[in-house]
């Protein structure tokens, strides 16, 4: 009996993201290297490769100094750990504002480097154009509107939106323009519970929330911080573990070994074993005697 060719595992598309509006929630993660994707993929719907990383790994203070060229490394890594979920990357701070041929290039170039499923842009009115130009010539867009990181220069700090009502329509405008722009689903980051509801009942495409309360289609959270990875988290985290904790433990447990002497013991040490040469030596040696 012949063995079969096992049939490769097909991902979540962004059309299949779309079409989950209204039913299942939609369950979604950050993710910056092939190892925390390939644990995560089994139990996502998808894996944003977020510009957040800049942060979470490499120390900046804000998303904004984060390049295009990083965005396509750590891409690249979580489609490769990645097997199942659809995978999206941001686009970073100034690799899209400047135009939509711009904006095209650069998503372009993404989607080629990483084999990623789709793109993510921060912007609702102003960005609407840019959406509608990416959608047009091939690369899905996910939109992302409310407290926006890379214009937080402009925001005057990470400020929760719409906790005030005379912000409400702005903010739905966001909504329907880059909806009607073609975005397969939106971020709403840190807005208030009754707008994030609002606007989901409004608008076609999944809402995914952070900080936006149980009202959306779906959630994201940074890994670090739901694993108790991160020194400080907003609000709107929950603490799913307490990795960190767990980790300083395991690292001074090691340290402490080590300075004994203790660690490497004998099952972490290789032995020399005799060889066929040094067995007929042995061998000779017994017959001599």
């Amino acid at each position: 009996m012949s063995a079969q060719t096992p049939v490769p595992q097909r991902r979540i598309t962004a059309p299949e993201i779309t079409a989950r509006k209204g039913r299942d929630p939609i369950v979604s993660l950050t993710s910056y290297h092939a190892h925390t994707a390939a644990i995560a993929d089994p139990f996502v719907d998808f894996l944003l490769v977020g510009d957040s990383l800049g942060m979470v790994m490499h120390g900046y203070e804000s998303t904004v100094p984060v390049p295009l060229e990083l965005m396509i490394m750590h891409g690249r890594a979580v489609v490769r750990g990645a097997k199942r979920a659809l995978v999206v990357v941001d686009m970073p701070f100034g690799s899209y504002e400047e135009s939509p041929a711009v904006a095209f290039r650069n998503a372009a170039l993404i989607m080629k480097e990483t084999g990623c499923g789709a793109v993510k842009l921060e912007g609702g009115r102003r960005m609407a154009e840019t959406v509608r130009f990416l959608v047009e010539r091939g690369i899905p867009v996910m939109a992302h509107i409310g407290l926006t990181p890379q214009s937080i220069n402009v925001l005057g700090g990470f400020k929760t939106q719409g906790r005030v009502r005379d912000e409400w329509a702005a903010i739905e405008a966001d909504a329907k323009a880059v909806s009607d722009a073609g975005a397969f689903s939106i971020v709403l980051e840190a807005m208030a519970e009754e707008l994030a509801r609002k606007i989901t009942a409004s608008i076609p495409i999944p809402t995914i929330g952070i900080g936006a309360s149980a009202g959306c289609d779906g959630q994201i959270l940074v890994m670090e911080d739901m694993l108790g990875l991160s020194p400080r988290v907003p609000k709107f985290v929950k603490e799913f573990g307490k990795v960190g904790e767990a980790i300083r433990e395991a690292i001074s447990a090691y340290a402490i070994e080590v300075r004994n002497r203790t660690f490497p013991a004998a099952e972490h040490t290789y032995a020399v074993k005799d060889g066929p040469q040094m067995a007929r030596g042995k061998s000779k040696a017994k017959t001599a005697v």
